[in-house]
């Protein structure tokens, strides 16, 4: 064999296997482009079909008309933080109060409720005696806090943003709600139309006179409020 031979021989070697392996890496390429894209898909697509399929919220529908609120079914809850160790809270009972509901135009609704510091109760005998003397509420001398609305907006479904004007020893300030609209229909005990709401509010005790201990004890005091109202039944 020449030297010629010998040194052609090897090149032609590499040539051949260099020719037979390159279509399956070519071929290999795209495969492997495919598969994360293929992944991807599975993994996107079951949510945002999930995501196109979920239901919307369905509206609640209360019939136009004026309630009365149930006041074995309110209630108004205050609660604050104690020296940050504790977050008490009062219950205020009893309530009075009447809602107009205009269902064709929400913002004509509204709302005034009476809550007599009778209905007051910490659970804690003691402590009601505490925050019904001169040091809080002075309820001798002023023996109710109120609400009266002066706006009301929709602020989604079933969802309104109830603005008033909150009075408590005789101090007036603005007040914004929010509020979530809980069901609407005939009562199914009393056969009478009815609707039942969850709100929430953030105020300043300062502000009305009931600032004792502050900042110790938070003045920021956060209100949840449930209540059911109930309308006249329908003429026959």
């Amino acid at each position: 064999m020449t030297v010629t031979r010998k040194l052609l021989l090897p090149l032609a070697l590499t040539l051949a296997i260099a020719a037979c392996s390159k279509p399956a890496d070519d071929a290999a390429a795209p495969a492997a482009d495919a598969a994360p894209a293929a992944a991807a898909a599975e993994t996107t697509t079951p949510a945002a079909d999930a995501a196109a399929a979920a239901p919307a919220a369905e509206a609640i529908q209360i019939a136009s008309g004026t309630y009365k609120l149930d006041p074995t079914h309110t209630d108004v809850l205050a609660q604050w933080s104690h020296f940050g160790f504790s977050h008490p809270s009062a219950h205020f009972g009893a309530a009075e109060g009447t809602l107009v509901y205009d269902a064709a135009d929400v913002t004509k609704s509204t709302v005034e409720v009476k809550l007599p510091l009778t209905g007051l109760n910490s659970f804690t005998a003691k402590f009601d005696e505490h925050l019904k003397s001169a040091d809080f509420f002075d309820a001798a001398k002023f023996p109710a806090a109120t609400f009266k609305s002066t706006k009301v907006e929709a602020a989604g479904t079933n969802k309104l943003t109830v603005t008033g004007d909150l009075t408590i020893k005789d101090i007036t300030k603005p007040v914004t709600l929010d509020v979530t609209i809980n069901g609407g229909g005939e009562h199914p005990m009393a056969k009478v139309p009815a609707a039942g709401f969850d709100a929430t509010t953030t105020i300043k005790r300062s502000d009305f006179g009931v600032g004792a201990y502050a900042p110790n004890v938070s003045d920021e005091v956060t209100i949840r409020i449930t209540t059911e109202a109930t309308g006249e039944k329908p003429a026959a």
